[in-house]
Parts: structure tokens; C-alpha cells; sequence
């Protein structure tokens, strides 16, 4: 049976299979964490030896909080439920640093990077020439390379999106001229006329001997995939891999999502943004008014970064599904077994070192020189926070304008300094945020920074018709960012991300275009607007503002 045919018979029990899915998740978690408090409480009404044990603990917990070279923000909130729940929070705390999750990940991620390492060609004269056109551009992109393995590029040409409305339209043409290989990297994958669409030129390539890899993250199997979907697509000639998915144990590395989206076609094409496989984000299915979004197409030198942000995600993640038993069958009840927790340590090794080299291009048919770019990936593990890096170096830099757009807006002390630092020395700094908001406690948390802002001399505007879900900073008519990171801790602290930056390219006007567009568009919040909301609302912005870092 064709994966096409399989989906239309199941379609009508997915929605069932995955809320009870979720549902059994959710129960599981709570049920770890009330033994966790009943363990607590049980010890508690014991002798001073288990008193002064719970002193120690909590000691220990919050020795470790200040020693930790974590965002200060993030200590604080984790002082919180040390100071309110005494020892259970500092018990909680333990087990979260102590669980092996994050740093088994950490640690496999590091060995996917130094391995791509060998295979990018960074050009010492390209960034030279960069660095004696703008000293200071040089600097950005000898620390992208040094921290992330992404060297500055120069042939290249990027074609920016204004809408997923018009991007979507030239990746499936762009698909449908693959030759060699497909990889694609995406956050959410949702069943629609989207998916339906680039599952259908993806079948036909695999039928025509295109090497085809999909990776998603392990969240959809909470709202819009089975948990075999993996195998469904394998029996049909498609690579496929989840990253993390959510199971029913705890683990702290749960809250490292693969945000990326990332399309590389033959090493030619790349495409990124903000744009996931749903039918929202091209506005074919209404959800929140107008969907404002924003991509790129990259053509050239450039996409071999790409290919191997791809490849270095691919191997951390679980490995490919594993094939049907004989005798099995995989049905909509979900008696398929999707690959077991311990893949993600132990596949790739198992396969062997991949050979990353047969998926290099030459460079002699060089594309010629629009500026330079840089693609870049974000990973949340280690001690470098590379996307805030980039949003902070073009805030610090610029002389007279920052224009921003992006869906949230949840900011830690760092951030939100240099943003008032920058109104106040004279620079135009703007920011466009959604007026109707995909989650309603995010759009609150938002506005208790607004005023902070405004009084700085910030300009915040609302996107009347919508959501904006565009992930952009534009500066100086010279230098832009487009890609996946959103101006929160999530995407700064918590999620694998990916972008591109723009210097000196054609794109940055349009992109500054795309902006002035937009802003004709929205709403302007001024400081009275704040005093207007529920007290509820402001009190329950101001609650979610202390425990914002580990969200």
C-alpha cells in the first residue's frame, strides 16, 4: 500500500492516537514529579539527620546555581523555586543537572561538528577582503567561524521572501529539479495541502534515485504525527529520522527542540526562514489572521554550509526507523515501535563514519560575488549563545537604524539593554511584533517589556491583519539576518536554530523594503496601551516574566 493510500485510511484515527498520546505523556511526567515530592514529603517527617541532609541538598543546589556560568537571568529563576518549594525545588533542580540527557547530546554534538569541520572550505582571502571592507564585519565572521564552524562566503546569491506564500512556490520548483539528493530539516510537519504537496515530488524522486533524508522534531508525535510515521516513510524510499521525540520519561534535554528549517537540493539550493510544512504559514489555512513570514533562497558556495548543518543534526538524531518484523504490521493503533532512546547515542557510530565529502561541490563554475553571506547554526548546549551573539553585534554596531521583526519578544537583561542603549545613543530601533498572538501567555510576557522600551525610545508596532512569524534584523542598508531565531529565550537559550547573515547584498534593500511595508501595516504601541490590559493579565505577565528563562 502507497504511503499516499495509508494516510487517507488512517487520517480520520490520527487525531485520536496522537491526543491519547499526549495525554499518557503528560500523565507521565506529573506522576514522576509527584513521586519525586512524595519522596520529599515522605523523608521530611523524619529525624534532624534527614533535616540537616535536605540543609545540605539545598546548599549544594544553590552553591552550584551561582557557580554555573548560565545567563544571570536564568539563576534567578531557578532560585525561585529553591526560595518557594525549600529542598524539593533544590531536589528538582539536582535531578535535572545530574540526568545525562543534555550532556550525552552535548557531547555527540560536538563530535557532528568536528567531523563536518574537515569538509568546510573556509576562503582566508574572502574574509580579508571582508575585514578591510568593514573591520568590524570581519570580526562577526571570524567569530561564526571559530565558535561555529561557518565561514564568511562570497559567490553566492540569496533571494529573499517577503510571504511563505511566495517561497513555497519556488521550493517545489526547486525540488522537483533534484538530481543527486534531497535533505530536509523542519520543526513542525503538520498534514495538509503543504505536505501532501512536497511528499508527492519527494516519492517521485526516490522512484528516480534521488537520495531523499527528512528530519523533524520529536514534538510533532504530540499534535500531528504518529509515532511511526518515520517507518511509513522509510517503507517508501524516504531516509527518515526524528530528533528527540518525546516519550514518556523526563529528561531535561526534552526542552532542546530542532527549531531549524533548513531545504538543500545537489548542493545548489538552500532554503531557510521561518517557514515549517503547515498549511498556515503559506495562508492557505487561516489561523491567527494574516501569516507574515519571511525566507530565503540561497544559491552557491553557501549551501554546502547548509548540507552540513543538515548532516551534523542527522547523525545526533534517532536513527532511522527500524524495519517491520515479519509477521508485524505497523496500524493506525500505533503498534509500529518507533526507534528506541538509545539511538541517539549509539547509531551513527554504529553505521560508521559518513562520508560528508561525496556531497561537496566543486567551485570552479563560481557564481559571481553580491556581498557576502554567512550561514550559521545555533546549539543550545554548549557555553556560546551564537544567535543572541549575532542579534547583539548588529544592535551594538549600527549607527542608524535596527529594524526588527519577530513573533515573541521575551528578553534577558543583556538584550533588552542593548536594544534601550541603542534607542538612547540616537539609533532608530524598531520592532515589529504580531497583534493577534498564537499563544496568548507569550503575548503578555511580551508586554511587560514594552514600556521599558518605549521610555528608552524604542518603537514597537503591532502587525494589524495578524501574525508575524518572520524572524528578521535589518540595519544600516547593509547588513541583515534572516532565519529561524526568534527574540526569546527559547530560540536564544533552548532551541537548535540556524540563519543567515547578509553584508554589502542586493537582499538587505529589499528586505528593508519588506519592513517599511510591514510597518504601514501595524498598529503603534504607545505607553498608555499597558495600563489598558486586565490587571489579571498584567499580573499574570509579570508572574510568567520570573520563571521565563527555563520556559
Amino acid at each position: 500500500m502507497s504511503i499516499g493510500e495509508d494516510r487517507k485510511r488512517k487520517l480520520g484515527r490520527i487525531r485520536t492516537l496522537i491526543y491519547g498520546r499526549t495525554a499518557i505523556i503528560m500523565v507521565a511526567f506529573l506522576a514522576q514529579l509527584g513521586m519525586l515530592a512524595v519522596g520529599y514529603y515522605w523523608l521530611r517527617g523524619y529525624n534532624f539527620v534527614f533535616y540537616w541532609l535536605f540543609v545540605t541538598i539545598t546548599v549544594i543546589a544553590i552553591v552550584h546555581v551561582f557557580n554555573t556560568g548560565e545567563n544571570p537571568d536564568m539563576k534567578l529563576s531557578w532560585m525561585f523555586p529553591i526560595a518557594v518549594f525549600p529542598v524539593f525545588g533544590a531536589i528538582f533542580y539536582l535531578a535535572i543537572i545530574l540526568q545525562p540527557g543534555t550532556k550525552v547530546l552535548y557531547g555527540r554534538q560536538r563530535e557532528m561538528s568536528a567531523r563536518t569541520k574537515k569538509y568546510v572550505r573556509p576562503d582566508r582571502a574572502v574574509w580579508e577582503k571582508l575585514r578591510a571592507d568593514s573591520p568590524q564585519m570581519g570580526q562577526l565572521a571570524h567569530y561564526l567561524y571559530s565558535c561555529d564552524n561557518s565561514p564568511v562566503y562570497e559567490h553566492s546569491t540569496v533571494t529573499y521572501y517577503a510571504l511563505g506564500d511566495e517561497q513555497f512556490p519556488h521550493m517545489v520548483e526547486e525540488l522537483k529539479k533534484a538530481e543527486d539528493y534531497i535533505f530536509m530539516e523542519f520543526f513542525i510537519v503538520s498534514p495538509g495541502y503543504v505536505w501532501d504537496t512536497l511528499l508527492e515530488i519527494l516519492l517521485e524522486k526516490v522512484k528516480e534515485g534521488v537520495e531523499v533524508r527528512f528530519l523533524y522534531d520529536g514534538t510533532c508525535v504530540l499534535w500531528y504525527l504518529p509515532s511511526y510515521y518515520p517507518l511509513l516513510l522509510e517503507q517508501e524510499g524516504i531516509q527518515c529520522r526524528m530528533f528527540s521525540p518525546i516519550k514518556p520519561i523526563f529528561s531535561p534535554h526534552y526542552n532542546n527542540r530542532d527549531h531549524r528549517k533548513i531545504v538543500v537540493i545537489d548542493g545548489k539550493v538552500a532554503f531557510t526562514g521561518g517557514i515549517n510544512l503547515s498549511d498556515e504559514y503559506i495562508n492557505r489555512k487561516p489561523r491567527f489572521g494574516h501569516w507574515k513570514d519571511a525566507g530565503v533562497m540561497v544559491k552557491g558556495e553557501a549551501v554546502e554550509r547548509f548540507a552540513y548543518m543538515f548532516l551534523e543534526m542527522w547523525n545526533m538524531s534517532e536513527g532511522s526507523a527500524p524495519k517491520k518484523r515479519k509477521g508485524s504490521s505497523v496500524d493506525a493503533g500505533g503498534t509500529g515501535r518507533e526507534p528506541s532512546g538509545t539511538a541517539l547515542v549509539h547509531a551513527a557510530r554504529q553505521q560508521g563514519e559518513e562520508d560528508y565529502g561525496k556531497y561537496r561541490r566543486a567551485r570552479e563554475n563560481a557564481l559571481p560575488g553580491d556581498g557576502y553571506v554567512i550561514p550559521y547554526s545555533v546549539c543550545p548546549l554548549g557555553p556560546e549563545r551564537v544567535g543572541e551573539r549575532v542579534y547583539l553585534d548588529i544592535i551594538h554596531t549600527a549607527h542608524t537604524y535596527v529594524h526588527i521583526m519577530t513573533p515573541y519578544l521575551i528578553l534577558d537583561y543583556q538584550m533588552l539593554m542593548a536594544l534601550r542603549y541603542a534607542a538612547r545613543r540616537g539609533v532608530e530601533v524598531v520592532i515589529i511584533m504580531p497583534h493577534i498572538p498564537d499563544k496568548k501567555y507569550a503575548f503578555l510576557l511580551a508586554k511587560t517589556y514594552y514600556n521599558q522600551l518605549l521610555e528608552a525610545g524604542v518603537r514597537i508596532c503591532e502587525y494589524e491583519p495578524g501574525f508575524v512569524h518572520a524572524k528578521v534584523f535589518v540595519s544600516d542598508d547593509c547588513k541583515a539576518v534572516v532565519g529561524t531565531v526568534n527574540l526569546d529565550y527559547r530560540s536564544l537559550y533552548h532551541h537548535f536554530e540556524c540563519g543567515l547573515v547578509l553584508y554589502q547584498n542586493s537582499q538587505v534593500a529589499l528586505i528593508e523594503r519588506d519592513v517599511q511595508d510591514t510597518l504601514s501595516k501595524c498598529l503603534e504601541v504607545i505607553p498608555q496601551d499597558y495600563g489598558r490590559l486586565h490587571l489579571w493579565e498584567r499580573a499574570l505577565g509579570r508572574i510568567m516574566r520570573i520563571v521565563a528563562p527555563l520556559m
